[in-house]
């Protein structure tokens, strides 16, 4: 057990005394045969939250971006994606090395790019050109502080995009966030892309998990690369019923970590030598700038875990932390007693 309060992701969440006796007791099966009741329960449960035909249980979140950009594409093919996406920054070089794609970045508004800035880079197919093929986007944006993308946004660009010719992807990782802040249905958010997924190893506190859903022909492939990628498993229903446990458990309460994050940066804002955009905090992530001479944000973050929180170093000066199902209030407030008394040194 760790002896700080943990603000550096929300994949640190652990499961819960009840999340464990749910897998415990799951029933399970041949996961790779089809026969595991508790994953096809699962996959049918996301297909609908999702609006889409059909879904696929994987192993992780970065291996629906993976899959789902070498379902829609060829080598060689264009992603038009933000700069700040996960695409670029957290894939270990995935979609150029697993799909042989290149990636083209807009510089959007914290993580959110608009129909104009699209339709700026859009261009005739030509031979000597790369294929412009797909279009994705991340609900929320990590890197652009939590943001959520507008459901009008997110309508424009994939509007843009089809007439274009090309399809649609939505990193979903957070996407159950942006639904509970917004109201917005998940069905919603999604309906215009072609592809998308949602994470259960963050803010819905689960070991491991995603689903991944598209139309049928595109589960079909994407089922084809989860196994020659060795993603198949075998009795997973262990962790796909944690999975089907978060979505009646840990859905609503993501507000808790809204409200939690929302309180942090209230007091960060009011510590010298330290800068927030406090409406930039949308979600659960929370970023901000260490401003003082002779302090940066790896020294802050190593100063933090001697008091006992744990956050990240974004860059020289920025610093993240990420307010989730392990993370109370009182967490908020010690994290602050920390901030203010090493800021105060």
């Amino acid at each position: 057990m760790p002896e700080f309060v943990d603000f550096f992701s929300d994949t640190k969440t652990r499961p819960t005394t009840a999340m464990r006796a749910v897998m415990a007791s799951a029933e399970v099966g041949d996961e790779r045969a089809g026969e595991d009741p508790s994953v096809n329960r699962l996959v049918a449960r996301c297909a609908e939250l999702l609006g889409k035909p059909a879904a696929l249980y994987l192993p992780s979140g970065t291996m629906c971006n993976e899959i789902a950009l070498a379902v829609h594409c060829r080598p060689g093919d264009e992603v038009i994606c933000d700069r700040t996406s996960h695409l670029i920054g957290f894939e270990g070089g995935g979609p150029a090395a697993l799909a042989g794609v290149m990636l083209t970045p807009l510089a959007g508004d914290r993580g959110r790019f608009d129909a104009a800035q699209l339709g700026a880079v859009l261009r005739p197919d030509r031979p000597y050109a790369p294929r412009q093929r797909l279009v994705e986007v991340e609900q929320t944006a990590n890197l652009g502080g939590g943001t959520i993308w507008p459901l009008m946004q997110l309508q424009a660009v994939a509007a843009a995009a089809r007439a274009h010719g090309l399809v649609t992807h939505m990193d979903g990782a957070r996407l159950l966030n942006a639904v509970v802040a917004s109201g917005v249905a998940a069905a919603d958010y999604a309906r215009d892309f072609d592809s998308v997924w949602i994470d259960f190893s963050k803010g819905l506190g689960t070991p491991g998990g995603a689903v991944l859903a598209g139309s049928a022909d595109f589960i079909h492939e994407a089922t084809r690369l989860k196994l020659r990628w060795g993603g198949a498993m075998r009795q997973s229903g262990i962790i796909a019923a944690a999975c089907d446990y978060a979505l009646d458990h840990h859905v609503e309460r993501l507000a808790d970590d809204h409200a939690n994050a929302a309180a942090l940066a209230r007091g960060i804002a009011a510590i010298d030598g330290l800068a927030i955009d406090l409406a930039g905090v949308e979600t659960n992530l929370v970023y901000f700038d260490v401003l003082r001479d002779g302090l940066d944000a790896p020294q802050l973050c190593a100063a933090l875990l001697a008091r006992g929180v744990r956050m990240g170093e974004m860059g020289a000066r920025t610093v993240r932390a990420v307010t989730h199902l392990d993370v109370d209030s009182a967490a908020v407030e010690k994290a602050l007693a920390a901030l203010r008394a090493e800021m105060a040194v």
